[in-house]
């Protein structure tokens, strides 16, 4: 089909309190794997970058190239504690498990890393719908995505396309799974990866 694919749906969002995503009983439900739990915590931090982006860093060839990493308040927040600043914030939910923690670190370094190839590929397979257009939840769930399609060697294609489409319901609407949905595969369509094998033996989470 040659119509364009439909802009995401929006979700609330908030500058002034843009570590708030949407509260789902994705959240708070114990059992969920650590990699889910490392990807929704990717996504909360990806989503402040966009409100709150780190400042200019040194451009030259010989800077180091890792890019910003969640620090303490930021996970102390992420636990539903009223003030980070607090020695003994009372959370609304158990720390985030250390293996989780470190999953959603790397997948914040590799988006930020990726993050201009991320983005053109996103608009080139939107059929150059500005990022701008889309829900900021949509965005950076498309972004880890297309990271993970791309660069996560321990992941198939379709188990990260699966949790793409999953995070969209769960975190924005019905619509944006069935956008990431589509939009991913076409992105997967053109990758050289086999799209059900991880290309190391360590398995999905």
């Amino acid at each position: 089909m040659n119509e364009p694919i439909p802009a995401a749906g929006s979700v609330p969002t908030s500058p002034e309190d843009p570590l708030v995503l949407p509260q789902t009983k994705a959240a708070l439900r114990p059992q969920a794997g650590l990699r889910r739990e490392g990807r929704e915590a990717a996504i909360q931090f990806l989503f402040h970058l966009d409100f709150q982006p780190p400042a200019p860093t040194d451009t030259s060839p010989d800077a180091p190239t890792a890019g910003p990493v969640p620090d303490a308040d930021f996970w102390k927040l992420r636990t539903g504690a009223e003030d980070p600043d607090e020695l003994s914030p009372t959370p609304s939910r158990a720390p985030i498990a250390p293996k989780a923690r470190a999953f959603a670190e790397s997948l914040v370094q590799g988006v930020w890393t990726h993050r201009e190839e991320l983005d053109e590929l996103i608009t080139r397979f939107s059929k150059n719908y500005r990022l701008s257009r889309l829900a900021a939840v949509d965005r950076n769930i498309l972004r880890l995505a297309v990271y993970e399609i791309l660069y996560n060697k321990e992941v198939p294609p379709v188990v990260a396309i699966n949790e793409a489409i999953e995070l969209a319901k769960e975190y924005s609407s019905e619509e944006s799974g069935r956008f990431v949905n589509g939009l991913l595969d076409r992105i997967r369509a053109e990758s050289p990866r086999s799209p059900r094998q991880a290309l190391r033996s360590k398995p999905e989470a």
